[in-house]
């Protein structure tokens, strides 16, 4: 399974995700990134001075499971929030990305979860699983 033409439409229109790592010692870190879903279902993170990073060092170092989110608010009254949590590995890739040539994550989502992107019939909660087969979208 792989995401829904509905998670792709959604991801491509959100400009910024949170991205989290962990180093060697077990040190979780959190960073707001831009990124670009690829054609295949891969997702490019960049930033500024990417390289220099605590989110690329902790990839180059090995620890290459990470965890990307990207979620907002339709709206709060009545509390509408929707978003995708993906679990995948990474690998740190000199390529052409949204933010022109340089230092990218390359993210291979491995499963996710969407809520508020597919409509419910009942209209209440239902969190949306995939498992994803690499080389898809």
């Amino acid at each position: 399974m792989t995401f829904t033409e509905r998670e792709l439409g959604y991801l491509r229109s959100q400009p910024l995700a949170r991205i989290a790592t962990v180093d060697a010692g077990g040190q979780p870190d959190n960073a707001a990134v831009g990124f670009r879903v690829e054609p295949g279902g891969t997702i490019l993170v960049g930033g500024m001075r990417n390289t220099r990073t605590r989110k690329w060092q902790n990839v180059e170092a090995g620890a290459n499971r990470v965890a990307l989110i990207v979620d907002d608010l339709v709206s709060t009254r009545p509390w509408r929030p929707r978003g995708i949590r993906i679990y995948g590995t990474a690998v740190a890739v000199h390529t052409e990305g949204q933010f022109g040539p340089g230092a990218y994550l390359r993210i291979t989502p491995t499963i996710s979860w969407s809520w508020g992107i597919e409509p419910a019939e009942d209209r209440r909660f239902r969190p949306h699983r995939s498992v994803h087969t690499a080389g898809t979208s």
